[in-house]
């Protein structure tokens, strides 16, 4: 059974918002570029299952590991965003 769903709460400008959307620069390194040198520390993550399966495939398919990849976003993401280099 397909149950119709009312959106009763969504913003007056939604109309407005999806004729003139924002565009979001794509921060992120291709997967071969995320692999970066440097000082580490080594530490505990609990991740996405999902992203993880993701993160194995793409460093295989790269001959890399997946954690130094996994490092890179969150580096690249450190020097959009906070500025710390």
């Amino acid at each position: 059974m397909s149950k119709t769903i009312s959106y009763t709460d969504a913003p007056e400008d939604i109309d407005e918002s999806l004729d003139n959307p924002i565009i979001v620069s794509d921060f992120l390194l291709s997967p071969a570029e995320l692999v970066r040198k440097g000082e580490k520390e080594k530490i505990t993550i609990s991740v996405d299952k999902r992203s993880l399966e993701l993160y194995k495939k793409y460093a295989k398919k790269h001959n890399t590991k997946y954690q130094p990849m996994i490092n890179g976003v969150l580096s690249s993401y450190a020097d959009k965003y906070l500025n710390i280099k």
